[in-house]
């Protein structure tokens, strides 16, 4: 099996720039309660198919504490429609109200073991220290959202929130691989 981060580990540090040419790191989300790491890109037809649903995630949780962050790790030269220009017209014809990060070296992607987009990673922060507490896929119906039987990003957070492990805490992530440099 390939690497990924373990659960309840310390995710890796980083620093990216956004589609706002903004840089972000995790401390930059300092006062969430928890983040949603979301490696995703603009080519995917997995990824477009969650583009909506994680949207809507970003929208029903970040006033709470629980802000989504979308990371595009693949390589532009492989696929040229995830280039960082291209991101910046993705998030405005979306309207994304999450911040849209380019991992140029692919190397955040590498540190939290992505391999897929869209690739979950829900992060617990107590006390200003973050801790991996789910990883996989966003729900259990990546085609339609109106068959979805288990949220399991949803969920995770429900748990956590009452203070409880997340009865599921690991799915496999499905999507397109990532597109690493050669």
């Amino acid at each position: 099996m390939p690497f990924t981060l373990p659960l309840g580990s310390k995710p890796p540090s980083f620093q990216l720039k956004g589609t706002d040419n903004k840089m972000y790191s995790l401390d930059a989300f300092r006062d969430a309660r928890f983040l949603v790491i979301f490696f995703t890109c603009n080519h995917c037809p997995y990824a477009k198919a969650y583009e909506s649903r994680v949207m809507d995630l970003d929208k029903n949780f970040a006033s709470k504490g629980y802000p989504v962050l979308a990371i595009n790790p693949n390589d532009p030269v492989s696929v040229p429609e995830d280039a960082p220009e291209n991101m910046k017209k993705r998030a405005t014809e979306m309207g994304y109200s999450f911040p849209y990060l380019f991992d140029a070296t692919q190397q955040v992607a590498k540190d939290f073991g992505a391999s897929r987009t869209p690739h979950v990673f829900l992060l617990k922060n107590t006390n200003g220290k973050f801790t991996v507490e789910y990883i996989g896929a966003i729900d259990d119906n990546t085609d339609e959202p109106a068959a979805v039987k288990t949220k399991y990003v949803e969920d995770a957070i429900a748990a956590l929130k009452k203070g409880e492990k997340p009865a599921v805490n690991f799915t496999k992530a499905i999507g397109c691989t990532i597109k690493w440099k050669s």
